[in-house]
């Protein structure tokens, strides 16, 4: 079994679907998330969310993180913290629909802080760019992520590779890898991986965190 393989239960149609909802439930729950909420409620608010969708289990926990927290690596642990009038969040969740497992997550900000907009905004951008680089070159998980570095520090970021990519597929896709994308030496195939920016500020006060599935097809 290869490390890009996937499972005789895979589907590119539920895989796609998976994916759909996670970024649903993801903008539902980031409209409810308001200043003076704490991680803790806003975990609450997306166990509620997830009651109204076929949800099948939770491949990964939830990660909620809200203003200093968003420098956080995954299994880093949440300092206590209530999101502010002008803050920035991030939402990253799995859940398994159907067999097949999603992952996505986005950064949203409150406020007019233009600082917190911008790198949102650019974790996107690098995401966006990254892909194509992909789409065009069709090149190793190592090359996307010394490309992805290169942009980071274009725009004026550092690129946490504590947070990287990682194989998806239908449940479990630990049996073909357990490591990360940037790990990978091999041309990436696409609808095996998810792609992860996460990125930090120069002076690591805050981050912002996009990813979403490596594919060539058209997502919405």
């Amino acid at each position: 079994m290869g490390i890009q393989d996937f499972g005789g239960n895979f589907s590119l149609e539920k895989l796609i679907q998976a994916r759909n909802i996670a970024r649903e439930i993801t903008y539902e729950l980031s409209s409810m998330i308001r200043p003076g909420m704490t991680e803790d409620e806003a975990h609450v608010l997306y166990k509620s969310i997830c009651s109204k969708y076929p949800i099948e289990k939770q491949w990964h926990p939830p990660k909620i993180r809200f203003g200093p927290n968003t420098i956080c690596n995954f299994k880093d642990q949440s300092a206590p913290y209530t999101l502010q009038e002008e803050d920035i969040f991030f939402i990253d969740i799995g859940p398994v629909i159907d067999g097949h497992e999603a992952d996505y997550g986005e950064t949203f900000t409150v406020g007019e802080i233009y600082e917190e907009k911008n790198i949102a905004y650019t974790s996107k951008k690098i995401f966006d760019e990254v892909l194509n680089y992909w789409t065009i070159n069709r090149v190793s998980g190592e090359e996307l992520y010394d490309y992805a570095s290169e942009r980071a520090e274009h725009y004026g970021y550092i690129l946490n590779l504590g947070n990287d990519g990682h194989r998806i597929g239908d449940f479990p896709h630990h049996i073909h890898f357990k490591g990360g994308l940037p790990e990978m030496d091999e041309v990436i195939v696409p609808n095996a991986w998810i792609l992860e920016i996460h990125l930090l500020n120069q002076t690591r006060t805050y981050g912002a965190f996009f990813e979403d599935l490596l594919t060539d097809e058209i997502l919405d």
